[in-house]
């Protein structure tokens, strides 16, 4: 009797699991298909056809610089992509009516934290509204505060004078390949660690050690960028649902990322937070909700370690191309700073104010390389952009930054050459319009962390500079871009080293 009971209830557990799965695969089989044929159907423009065949790449690179082309073209320099229901825009004009005129007819949207979610929660750069104003006045209270950011130059100090110097030292005069990129991406991931928790994963160690918390939020990281990539959300919606492939692999690397942030949230809280100094122990002192601070220092942790790696990686490959840029940074460095043996130091960092080329070269490298290409929102409802560009509601609307900077209509004839001196005015850094320059947003959502960004770089520059000469072997190679939630270079920036000799 039990045993007829039992095999019943496997049979009709077997075939129910079999009938749910089946309905499942062919519901999403069908929502596919009708994507699908929406697309073909729906669109036979140029511009659809050669992003759906994938055409655009055999005259490009990567999308961005195929953007960057069609919007170059373009008359009014937006374009829409009929097949991803995307406007993107390259016109000041259209950037300061997302960011600043209409910005709440403009959010991050469903769709944007649908992607984002699983990593970012309800972090800042996931959320809209109520959410994320309070992140945002709480994060700005800190971030503005004279003591972090005093505290966060020390740590970067830190970092260059024990280990990122020394790592440069080990391979001086070797003949000996260096991944530059892989370099900044360790420095700033041990940095942006000892800021946000206090932890130091010592990534940059003469060893090169693996991390396996760095390796986890790098795959965390790409593969949430690539769910973006996705010709429909179902795909990768339905392979979460199954657990299968990279939506597999995502959930294994986002486990780890909580735990380890869990770990350290249990240490802070056992050990007490009132004396120290990092944003998870400052955040604790109004936050009770453990899931809700990862969510904040975990989308600090994405915000404040790739793209300043990415940042130094193109500027120092520039610098390659324009040796008399260094130089130039180098005589600045000479006037601000000079140590009793003659050599420089770190500038402190109210020198670092005082150094106008050395932000202008920065900035001019990031016009031409942005580390975050382009940001998208979603229209709440309808509208129409500057440039009469109409906009449906639920349509994403993506600002592109990378384009902009290549854009002849923005910046002039030159826009392609590489010129900090196109930032200065008598001597002087002379910022310029924000939604010209969106490299750091603008408007409601203008970076709380540039400055701190900027002044890490600019360590970073001068501690190099003055004591290393860098040289890139295949300096005729453009970077090549790889798709992320950043821009990395595909292959990394192999350099060799060569320490400079000591002038007395």
């Amino acid at each position: 009797m039990v045993s007829g009971l039992y095999s019943w209830f496997s049979s009709m557990f077997t075939a129910f699991c079999f009938i749910f799965f089946s309905f499942i695969l062919l519901l999403s089989l069908f929502s596919v298909v009708i994507f699908v044929l929406r697309l073909k159907l729906g669109c036979k423009c140029e511009i659809c056809h050669a992003y759906l065949t994938s055409s655009w790449t055999e005259e490009f690179d990567n999308l961005c610089d195929w953007f960057t082309h069609l919007l170059e073209k373009s008359a009014t320099g937006t374009i829409h992509i009929h097949v991803l229901g995307n406007t993107i825009t390259a016109n000041p004009e259209n950037v300061e009516h997302i960011l600043k005129t209409r910005f709440e007819n403009y959010p991050k949207g469903k769709p944007f934290a649908a992607i984002l979610g699983d990593l970012l929660g309800k972090g800042i750069f996931n959320v809209d509204g109520d959410s994320w104003k309070f992140q945002r006045k709480m994060a700005s209270l800190e971030l503005g505060s004279i003591s972090v950011r005093r505290h966060g130059f020390d740590i970067v100090s830190s970092e260059i004078q024990s280990r990122l110097l020394p790592l440069l030292s080990s391979v001086s005069g070797k003949q000996q390949v260096l991944d530059l990129q892989d370099v900044f991406r360790r420095f700033s991931f041990d940095n942006i660690c000892k800021f946000s928790f206090g932890l130091d994963p010592g990534c940059l160690e003469l060893s090169l050690p693996v991390s396996e918390f760095a390796e986890a939020f790098d795959l965390a990281s790409r593969l949430s960028a690539q769910r973006g990539l996705a010709s429909s959300p179902l795909i990768w919606k339905f392979k979460r649902l199954l657990n299968l492939g990279t939506e597999k692999q995502l959930k294994h690397a986002i486990k780890m990322v909580n735990e380890l942030a869990q770990k350290m949230i249990n240490q802070r809280r056992e050990k007490g937070f009132s004396d120290r100094n990092d944003l998870l122990s400052r955040f604790m002192g109004t936050i009770n909700d453990d899931k809700y601070l990862r969510d904040i220092v975990v989308s600090f942790l994405l915000a404040g370690r790739d793209t300043v790696a990415s940042g130094l990686t193109s500027f120092f490959w520039l610098l390659s191309q324009h040796p008399e840029v260094e130089s130039a940074i180098r005589e600045e460095l000479e006037r601000v700073v000079r140590s009793s043996d003659g050599r420089q130091q770190i500038a402190s960092y109210d020198q670092m104010r005082d150094m106008h080329y050395l932000h202008a070269a920065l900035c001019e490298s990031l016009r031409l390389f942005p580390p975050i290409q382009f940001d998208s929102k979603f229209a709440l409802e309808d509208d129409i952009l500057p440039d009469c560009t109409f906009v449906r509601k639920g349509t994403r609307v993506t600002y592109h930054p990378y384009a902009m900077g290549r854009m002849e209509r923005v910046w002039g004839r030159d826009c392609l050459e590489y010129k900090p001196g196109r930032w200065l005015k008598d001597g002087r850094y002379v910022p310029e319009n924000p939604f010209k320059y969106s490299v750091f947003q603008a408007g409601q959502r203008v970076c709380l962390g540039k400055e701190m960004a900027l002044v890490e770089m600019k360590c970073v520059v001068l501690a190099i500079i003055s004591r290393f000469n860098i040289r890139v072997p295949n300096q005729k190679q453009t970077p090549r871009f790889a798709p992320g939630l950043t821009a990395n270079v595909r292959g990394g920036l192999p350099v060799l080293v060569q320490e400079k000799a000591i002038v007395s």
